[in-house]
């Protein structure tokens, strides 16, 4: 059951100027809430966020780093979310960076990038202490709180000393650079690397604004809404929400740490959360796990089954059925917007029967990253939904699947679609075709009324002997749904003797499934059962002829998708 169409009430944004302009005019509303070391709840502003933006532009501009490539990282934080603003409305670079690298890879992208500066949190102080002794481009540092052993460094310039110069331009009447010039780079982002080899996506700041205005006029969010930011804000997903969420005026909480994250939620009370599939299958998961503990796993069916019938009559009483479901989030979450991942459609059917809506959305880094939104008012189920107003996609069809539909290659045109790949033309060449639509890599194919439905990834993809192609994303959702697996990755062995292909799942068990954890011939003997069953579900050349076994976590990246290519 779809809801209604609702009035999308937001100002465009014209510039990351004129963001940092606007939200001002929400005057004292809260727009961040955060917890201090000791646990106590602090907040700020719109008002004073707008201010600090406008401070710290002025800082970057007294320190001669205006127009600059800044770099950002730490865990989330309004100096965080100030630096990345604040560099692009005085005209820079605003390099987010993983914060979980090593420090290396740090130092490395800031030299590929030709870093002028950086602004970090105070958990990164030990890891980047070298850079406060030189780096080949990095000239100012700036830590949001110093060591003492830095305070007579010429390199390092404190986040507050910063701040302090800013303000003393601001009372002269500083201004931000007029944007004349939206196609100009305003962002570098380096990909999760996923496949091994991380590149340099360029973003122009009409980039940034067209996928903050698109997400705005598709997404079922308003200025009445609270949420509390999990994902890394170096993931382009959650930064595009992030800043669409203060274009709305939404109360933002910073969630302080995935330990802790069920206790924010309670905490802080979100009517609405973004999230990648991990999280929200193992909320999944976390619900029945807990009914069953309960001894209400049976209630739990029945009532949802009681209420899947109500709501076909049009009563809806899921609010009363399911409140003790949604206590474990805070009592008052309503919706979840879901991407990063494939996300399997039952279990946003159950999320739906809870009274708590899932809408999927599809992108990447390379499109700022927002491409496709299933409508909230018109969901169908399984799919990404039409393009968002930013761009339009096609499909370059090699084939019809059983549908009748042609499907093939994602590709993607429109004003979310990146500059290309720094210092990488080759790369960028490759990303698009002669007459210049991106490619993303992404296999699919579109419905009559123009819904993306995403099949598998054309890197990953399994080519059978007879010719058959099995996307292994595919058989992974069946597994979750169907097996007592955590995680699982889908491969193609090749047989010793042959060119035949093997369809073997690679799957680390959930141990919490089983009474003995370390009885693993146990585990692997009630595992391969499942396999059988859920096998006889599928057509005979998307069935997994073999099982294998491990008990460590798959290996992945801070945006929780598993490092395929370190798969053997």
């Amino acid at each position: 059951m779809a809801r209604k169409k609702t009035e999308r009430i937001y100002t465009p944004v014209e510039s990351m100027s004129h963001f940092a302009r606007k939200i001002a005019l929400f005057n004292d509303k809260i727009a961040f809430r955060w917890l201090n070391k000791q646990h106590e709840i602090l907040s700020m502003t719109y008002r004073e966020l707008s201010e600090r933006i406008r401070r710290q532009a002025a800082g970057f501009s007294a320190a001669g780093l205006a127009g600059k490539r800044i770099a950002v990282i730490g865990e989330t934080s309004v100096e965080w979310v100030t630096t990345y603003v604040a560099a692009i409305a005085a005209g820079g670079v605003a390099i987010p960076l993983d914060r979980e690298l090593d420090a290396k890879e740090i130092e490395g992208f800031l030299t590929f990038a030709e870093a002028d500066a950086i602004v970090f949190s105070a958990g990164m102080n030990a890891k980047l202490a070298p850079l406060a002794e030189g780096h080949p481009t990095v000239s100012k540092v700036i830590p949001v709180l110093p060591d003492a052993a830095w305070e007579e460094n010429p390199r390092v310039l404190p986040f507050e000393k910063l701040m302090e110069m800013g303000a003393a331009e601001a009372e002269k009447g500083y201004d931000y650079p007029a944007a004349a010039d939206l196609d100009r780079m305003a962002e570098m982002l380096f990909t999760s690397g996923t496949t091994g080899s991380s590149k340099c996506v360029m973003l122009s700041e009409r980039n940034i604004v067209s996928t903050v205005n698109a997400a705005a006029e598709t997404v079922d969010f308003s200025a009445n809404d609270r949420t509390v930011s999990v994902l890394p804000l170096h993931h382009t997903y959650e930064l595009a929400i992030m800043i669409t969420s203060l274009n709305y005026g939404i109360n933002v909480a910073m969630n302080d740490s995935l330990k802790r994250v069920l206790k924010n939620f309670a905490l802080f009370q979100p009517t609405g959360l973004i999230l990648v599939p991990l999280f929200v299958t193992t909320m999944h998961k976390r619900i029945w796990d807990e009914a069953k503990k309960a001894g209400k796993e049976s209630i739990l069916k029945i009532l949802t089954t009681i209420s899947h019938t109500l709501r076909g009559l049009n009563f809806d009483f899921r609010k009363p059925l399911f409140k003790s479901v949604n206590a474990a989030f805070g009592g008052h979450l309503e919706k979840i917007i879901c991407g990063g991942a494939p996300l399997n459609p039952e279990v946003a059917d159950v999320f739906s029967e809870f009274g708590i809506e899932i809408c999927e959305g599809y992108g990447i880094t390379e499109c700022s990253p927002l491409i496709a939104v299933n409508p909230y008012f018109a969901p169908k189920r399984g799919s990404v939904g039409p393009t968002v107003p930013s761009c339009i996609a096609r499909i370059d069809v090699d084939h019809f699947n059983e549908k009748g539909f042609g499907e093939g290659e994602i590709q993607v045109k429109g004003s979310n679609v990146m500059l290309g790949y720094y210092k990488n033309p080759e790369a960028t060449a490759e990303a698009f075709t002669e007459d210049g639509w991106f490619r993303t890599g992404d296999i699919g194919y579109m419905d009559g009324d123009g819904y993306i439905f995403i099949t598998g990834r054309k890197k990953f993809v399994i080519v059978l002997e007879n010719g058959k192609n099995v996307f292994p994303e595919e058989i992974e959702e069946y597994i979750a749904d169907q097996c007592t697996v955590a995680e699982s990755v889908v491969v193609g062995r090749k047989e010793p003797d042959g060119d035949a292909i093997t369809l073997t799942a690679i799957v680390y068990p959930r141990m919490d499934a089983f009474k003995d954890p370390a009885d693993h011939a146990a585990i692997e003997e009630s595992i391969r059962r499942e396999f059988a069953k859920m096998n006889r579900k599928l057509v005979s050349y998307k069935q997994v002829r073999n099982v294998e076994f491990r008990y460590t976590e798959f290996e992945k990246t801070t945006s929780k998708k598993i490092k395929r290519h370190l798969v053997r």
